[in-house]
């Protein structure tokens, strides 16, 4: 089988008959992935007319792999992600407040990629409650393997936090009210660096003018804080002659940024959250800790259409796992009914990742112009006056025809 392979740089080699691992998802999953693939599929036809295309391998995973293996993830399906770089995969369910763990949270962290990407930018005419929706376009780069997503963590009352707060108390003074739930929040700075390393990284290689730290470090000195610091480390060490930080910007510059330089700034999260909804074209890529990437990435989806229209890549050093970003809706299982825009376009970046550019652009172009044209899943037509309501693989066979 044609595996892709990694060169020592990080760059990939890509066989024209690459074999990618894909996970179905729950519940709306395989609808949204059986249009899904028909689009990818059909991409890579038309854009290298039938000289590439990909040889799907199918991981059981969720609630498929949990019926026929007893296994909600095999080490093996994790492994198999890992020898073949390259995966895409459908939403996975995850009880709620007990059982097991996120699942998505699991291969982020067994798989160590520690970037979560999530570009967002506006499709015309996706309703949203913004007044200038196509001023948004940045990208967020979400730390995925610390913070409070580490799930260090004890009930209230159990040994384990009574111990803790009887320890704190002790040595530190700290005044816990008991019982209490207790969770720790890990931030390293080998793992902070890597992740702005990749922020700005992808800054300048898209062409994006600013780098955004977004942290809560005037509460959490120490890990919040010191995200932000070893952020504007890194950039120093690193790229130093790519980068300026704001306040070179208007010392040296006098505001006006030099070509070929990306600017380094920082903005308290909740000072952040009020900026991306009033100037958000004054950022482009926002990298943050992993609870505010969670939070700031579904507001800025929302801004655009919803979690229906976001799409999501999780990035590490030997493998990428791209995703949809909602969740199962089980009520929708097997209507044939929800948007799969997500995963579509989640795949769109999985081929810019292969260096399949040009089956991407295909993709992004016609999702575009299907929306444009009002040819929509039931979300969109009840928002779009005069729209025409599609079923889930009918919206694919639309964004099929303006390929072609």
């Amino acid at each position: 089988m044609n595996k892709i392979t990694k060169n020592s740089d990080g760059s990939l080699n890509v066989p024209d008959c690459p074999v990618i691992p894909f996970i179905e998802g729950d519940g709306i999953g395989p609808d949204i992935w059986n249009a899904t693939r028909q689009i990818l599929d059909d991409a890579v036809e038309k854009a290298y007319e039938g000289k590439k295309e990909i040889d799907w391998l199918e991981l059981d995973v969720g609630e498929k792999g949990f019926e026929k293996t007893g296994e909600w993830l095999s080490d093996k399906a994790l492994q198999t992600i890992k020898e073949y770089i390259v995966a895409i995969k459908g939403p996975l369910t995850t009880p709620v407040g007990e059982g097991i763990r996120s699942l998505n949270v699991t291969i982020r962290q067994k798989l160590d990629l520690y970037s979560c990407v999530r570009p967002v930018k506006y499709i015309d005419p996706v309703p949203s409650p913004m007044k200038a929706p196509e001023k948004i376009n940045m990208v967020v780069f979400r730390e995925n393997t610390e913070d409070v997503y580490a799930g260090i963590e004890y009930a209230s009352g159990s040994k384990e936090s009574e111990s803790i707060i009887a320890f704190l108390k002790e040595t530190t003074g700290a005044n816990l009210t008991a019982p209490a739930g207790i969770g720790i929040k890990p931030m390293s700075e080998v793992n902070t660096k890597r992740l702005v390393v990749a922020a700005i990284q992808y800054a300048i290689d898209n062409g994006l003018d600013s780098v955004t730290l977004m942290h809560k470090g005037n509460i959490m000195k120490f890990t919040e804080g010191f995200f932000r610091n070893w952020g504007y480390e890194v950039a120093r060490e690193k790229f130093a002659d790519k980068t300026i930080t704001e306040d070179e910007l208007y010392e040296k510059y006098e505001g006006k940024q030099p070509e070929g330089k990306v600017v380094i700034k920082d903005r308290i999260a909740d000072m952040l959250f009020q900026q991306v909804l009033l100037r958000p074209d004054e950022y482009g890529v926002i990298a943050c800790p992993n609870l505010n990437g969670d939070y700031i990435s579904d507001a800025l989806a929302a801004q655009v259409g919803g979690l229906g229209m976001a799409p999501g890549a999780n990035i590490g050093d030997e493998c990428a796992v791209f995703e949809a970003t909602h969740g199962t809706a089980p009520k929708y299982a097997g209507l044939d009914k929800v948007n799969p825009s997500s995963l579509i376009l989640s795949g769109a970046m999985m081929l810019d990742y292969m260096g399949w550019n040009e089956a991407a652009a295909l993709i992004r172009n016609a999702l575009q112009a299907t929306v444009k044209a009002g040819t929509v899943t039931y979300d969109l037509a009840r928002q779009i006056e005069g729209a025409k309501e599609v079923k889930c693989s009918e919206f694919a066979g639309h964004i099929i025809e303006k390929m072609g």
